[in-house]
């Protein structure tokens, strides 16, 4: 039986706050195509899920064509955007959360709505690419709220799901949790509104990276 303790972060309204740089990748993309550009609250509702369904709520009318052209857009902008600006803040915190936790035993992992090139690029840029065991995104898994993707870093890690939590800021990752099985721990700082995090199954929320060690520690001790 394993008792490792393993806790999965989402990347993006988690990790880093990338709203600015998905909203302006976003907006050139419909833009380009002589489409109107969707509002930033739009924008934020879609971040965790992967590209193409992202792409595809906020342009309904569109056919898989439609869609397909959007989302290279979108990495094209994107791409061209991390040349000259490459601003994907870590939340205020992070760093030292993270160490703490790994100097508590806890293993690590990262499931994200990225890209596999997406998420090494944020993981490389701020330096923190160690302290994940497993890596899950978009390439490999169907979009969030379907739990493969943290399935998949469970049996990585070689963890159970009673021993796990996913860390998250959306409505996505706590449903993610709840289909996996798992323990959902809701933060303030991201993209959906913390109540609605509540709503959903999360066990509890973070108001800051301070929160989390000591958040992450009674969430395990009240799981046995």
């Amino acid at each position: 039986m394993s008792d490792l303790k393993l806790v999965v972060f989402d990347c993006d309204g988690t990790l880093v706050d990338s709203q600015h740089m998905i909203m302006k990748a976003m907006d050139t993309s419909f833009k380009d195509r002589g489409l109107i550009s969707p509002s930033l609250e739009e924008v934020r509702r879609i971040v965790g899920l992967s590209l193409f369904h992202a792409v595809g709520a906020l342009h309904p009318e569109g056919n898989d064509d439609d869609i397909t052209d959007l989302v290279e857009g979108y990495k094209g902008a994107f791409q061209e955007l991390r040349k000259t600006e490459n601003h994907e803040p870590l939340y205020e915190g992070t760093m030292e959360a993270l160490d703490e936790l790994a100097e508590a035993g806890y293993i690590m992992g990262v499931a994200t709505g990225k890209s596999t090139r997406g998420l090494k690029n944020t993981l490389l840029q701020h330096d923190i690419s160690h302290h994940f065991v497993t890596i899950q995104t978009a390439d490999n898994h169907p979009s969030k709220p379907h739990p493969q993707m943290l399935e998949t870093a469970i049996r990585e890690a070689g963890a159970k799901p009673e021993n796990t939590i996913l860390i998250g800021d959306t409505s996505y990752d706590i449903t993610m949790a709840q289909n996996a099985g798992v323990m959902g721990l809701g933060v303030s700082w991201g993209y959906h509104p913390p109540e609605e995090l509540t709503e959903l199954g999360a066990k509890a929320i973070a108001k800051t990276y301070k929160d989390v060690p000591n958040l992450v520690s009674q969430l395990f001790r009240k799981a046995g």
